[in-house]
């Protein structure tokens, strides 16, 4: 490794380990920046938009922007130097619409707790029925949330992020994955309505249908709220002040088209339902989560809708090869009943109908509906085998990665940032060691705004007889700083499935309780957070369990990803 590169992480672990010490007044007098903001990422295979690539380029970074793409580029003499040794680089990927960085809410369940209390069910309190468009992105986002970790990386470097809740649960914004506080991520603030057909339980409106009468009540409530605020603003002699309605000011935009309505729609039914009111109501649309849309692409056409498909889809099986009989084997074939027939049948259909999900984004695309990709729904993990099993089904990887990058960018508008690799762009990119589609292929760092994070490459291997390793216990870590060497121990306690814990180190002793606690075949990854006097540092550790030893890494927030090894502590008998 270049030693530009060493002294970033040594810096890096200086800083950690200050703050995981909780030395938060030591570390306000330090400059915490990393050593440089400049970065050359040298012979590397520059994918700048779909159809367009630069073999073995190199892209220099200054200050968060791309300052140079090509062949021939000038390196800063302050530039950390990345040799990308024939590395792949995108532009960053980016959520069409998601709820990452945002709390999971408790659920409350169906028509038990607060709204079984309600005085008048037919006509609870906005909170109570799920009406709450005044909600804003900036004051649920939680930086310690381990969604913005795990889908940065996957090559994810920003999201339209929308608010949980039922029938009108926010407005939503663009966030980028990385920031220290909220306001760091915030990038594009209220760009959409969002907007679902959920009822709430117990009041009113809980079905569907009222749901769309409700929709349209306060829509047009909305329209002769707005228009009476004009008419008092241009002369307000003789007239009544209008009343405060936060709820129905939050539809101003959208009756001005200034800000279109982001409407979750799975299956057939919603997207009819949803077009339905758009036509009667005259909004602009973005068609949100869209499971089920192959049968109506002419009318989504019709409608100039913004479409972003879904990535949660069911599970396709892998067929099966046929085993192959010699020809000197005698096979008695037993005769089928009409039981066997009709089971067979009945499995054809299903695997055709899964087939129409993974045949969707293709269909789209030859009937020229531009889209991106929601992941309201998807767990991370799934994400990269989803869009594989798209591009088996006719999807190309360009036309994926127009998905996940250019058409995005333009339906959120902003392509002049966003999107491409490009001189003047944001510094967002994903970088993998193979093409990125390749099943093989790891991403090994990741740019959000400039900041860097640096992955380790993740090795397959194979448990004895095929049996997942009980992890609880406890298990040593240990890593360089400036100061020396810093240890601690990781306490594993519950079973397999149901992992808690916590995190003490040397320095201090102190224990933190970790969260999130999940194992994937060989890789264990928790998180944790740090009180560093005002500001919650997030920390996630991703590590590769080898018998009784591991090796990884650990992230802090922005100041980016850092070695960790360790191995088991043998109980003592």
């Amino acid at each position: 490794m270049k030693e530009p590169t060493m002294n970033l992480k040594r810096r890096g672990l200086f800083i950690l380990l200050f703050l995981i010490t909780s030395l938060a007044t030591y570390a306000q007098d330090l400059d915490l920046k990393p050593v440089t903001s400049t970065y050359v990422i040298k012979n590397v295979n520059i994918i700048q938009a779909p159809g367009r690539k630069i073999d073995m380029g190199a892209i220099v970074i200054k200050d968060g922007i791309i300052t140079s793409v090509g062949k021939n580029v000038s390196v800063p003499a302050d530039a950390m130097v990345i040799e990308a040794d024939s590395m792949y680089v995108y532009a960053g990927f980016i959520e069409g619409v998601s709820h990452t960085g945002i709390p999971q809410p408790k659920e409350e369940g169906r028509g038990r707790g607060r709204n079984s209390d309600v005085k008048d069910p037919g006509n609870p309190p906005n909170d109570v029925a799920g009406i709450e468009p005044e909600k804003s992105v900036a004051d649920l986002l939680s930086t310690s949330e381990k969604s913005i970790a795990d889908m940065r990386e996957l090559g994810f470097t920003a999201a339209h992020v929308v608010p949980y809740g039922r029938m009108l649960p926010g407005q939503g914004s663009v966030i980028l994955l990385s920031g220290e506080s909220a306001d760091a991520m915030l990038y594009k603030k209220e760009i959409s309505l969002f907007s679902q057909l959920d009822g709430a339980p117990g009041v009113y409106p809980s079905t569907v249908m009222a749901v769309m009468a409700k929709y349209r009540e306060l829509y047009r409530q909305a329209k002769e709220s707005k228009s009476y605020s004009t008419l008092y603003a241009k002369d307000p002699a003789g007239m009544t002040r209008p009343s405060a309605d936060r709820v129905l000011e939050a539809f101003y935009p959208v009756i001005d088209k200034q800000v279109p309505v982001a409407f979750k729609a799975e299956d057939v039914l919603d997207i009819e339902r949803v077009l339905k009111l758009k036509n009667d109501l005259g909004f602009n649309l973005i068609l949100t989560e869209v499971k089920q849309g192959w049968d109506l692409t002419n009318k989504i056409k019709a409608s100039q809708a913004k479409v972003f498909l879904s990535l949660d889809l069911p599970e396709l099986k892998e067929e099966k090869a046929d085993s192959v009989q010699s020809d000197s084997t005698e096979v008695k074939v037993e005769e089928k009943t009409a039981e066997d027939i009709e089971r067979e049948q009945l499995e054809e259909r299903k695997k055709q109908m899964i087939l129409n999900y993974y045949k969707q984004p293709a269909l789209f695309t030859q009937q020229d509906i531009q889209f991106g990709f929601s992941t309201l729904e998807v767990k991370s993990k799934d994400v990269k085998s989803t869009l594989l099993k798209l591009i088996e089904n006719g999807f190309t990887e360009d036309q994926a990665l127009a998905a996940l990058t250019t058409t995005p960018a333009s339906i959120l508008g902003v392509s002049s940032s966003m999107g491409t690799v490009d001189n003047g762009k944001l510094a967002n990119l994903v970088i993998s060691d193979k093409p990125y589609f390749d099943k093989e292929s790891n991403v090994r760092y990741v740019f959000v705004d400039g900041s860097m994070y640096e992955y380790k490459a993740k090795e397959k291997k194979k448990g004895k007889g095929g049996k997942t390793t009980d992890l609880k216990g406890k298990w040593s870590y240990s890593t360089e700083t400036p100061q020396g060497k810093v240890t601690g121990v990781i306490t594993i306690t519950g079973e397999p499935g149901a992992y808690s814990g916590s995190i003490t180190n040397s320095t201090t002793g102190e224990s933190t309780d970790i969260t999130d606690v999940s194992v994937d075949g060989n890789t264990l990854s928790f998180a944790f957070t740090v009180d560093t006097g005002g500001e919650t540092l997030p920390i996630t550790f991703s590590v590769q369990i080898d018998g009784d030893t591991f090796e990884g890494s650990m992230t802090a927030g922005s100041y980016g990803s850092f070695p960790v090894e360790g191995e088991r502590v043998p109980e003592k008998h």
